[in-house]
């Protein structure tokens, strides 16, 4: 795969977490009350890093979770794993009945290849990739699949999202689930900002992941900010972790 910029490199990177915590978000966070005991567990674990329980009160991780409908003993495929923000949160809750599979692209192992290896010893029911998703191979009857602010990435380096999302579609249970959660561009602009601010039309996404056989199941304003115009750089200063996203959970139709 064709290298891509540095500038576009460390962007990228910063686009889940690579201990690079939203400083200014704040600290507090409480999970609801009716998130199920084992999302509770994870969130509140004492072995979770500062830098992710920094992020929580933006990302809302026990409603995104619960949303996912995740639970222990399922298998999880993860993409944009770098970092391990969801990824520390899923190999908890799936447990070791469970299995979380992460998947990057090869640009990301300058800067998490080895941090990504160190979590897999220390996590047994994990497994990591380097791979080009245009030739990954999935596991079969995978329960949940996590795309986290990473959709938009995608055409920025060469992926066939169409082809993708098959694969995708094929690798889940009857009744999985794909989650989607990605930064808002203006309606109607398409993939336009998708290189120069980071940000994808959402209808994009429910086009092409419809478009693969999935029924959407809910278009989520959980992580919606309704002061972002769109039309900012998503690591402007003073923006990163309060973009107007959009989570959408889409479903495999049950045979």
């Amino acid at each position: 795969m064709k290298l891509i910029p540095l500038l576009s490199l460390a962007l990228l990177i910063g686009a889940t977490s690579i201990a690079l915590a939203d400083v200014d978000a704040p600290m507090t966070y409480e999970v609801p009350a009716n998130t199920p005991a084992y999302i509770r567990k994870a969130v509140y674990s004492p072995a979770r890093s500062v830098e992710h329980k920094a992020r929580d009160a933006n990302r809302k991780p026990g409603e995104v979770l619960t949303l996912s409908g995740v639970k222990p003993g399922d298998h999880v495929v993860e993409f944009a794993s770098f970092g391990q923000y969801f990824t520390t949160l899923l190999s908890d809750i799936v447990g070791e009945k469970g299995m979380v599979y992460m998947y990057d692209l090869p640009y990301t192992e300058q800067r998490a290849g080895a941090a990504s290896r160190a979590f897999v010893a220390a996590h047994p029911n994990s497994r990591y990739e380097l791979v080009d998703y245009n030739s990954l191979q999935l596991p079969k009857d995978v329960d949940v699949v996590f795309n986290v602010l990473y959709y938009h990435d995608l055409p920025l380096n060469g992926i066939d999202t169409a082809i993708l999302n098959k694969r995708i579609l094929e690798s889940l249970k009857p009744g999985g689930i794909f989650l989607v959660i990605d930064h808002n561009a203006e309606p109607g602009s398409g993939t336009r900002d998708t290189k120069k601010l980071h940000r994808i039309d959402p209808a994009i996404i429910k086009q092409e992941v419809t478009a693969a056989g999935f029924e959407l199941v809910e278009e989520s304003k959980l992580l919606a900010h309704p002061k972002d115009d769109h039309t900012q750089m998503v690591f402007a200063p003073g923006l990163r972790g309060l973009t107007d996203q959009s989570v959408f959970k889409f479903r495999k139709p049950a045979k």
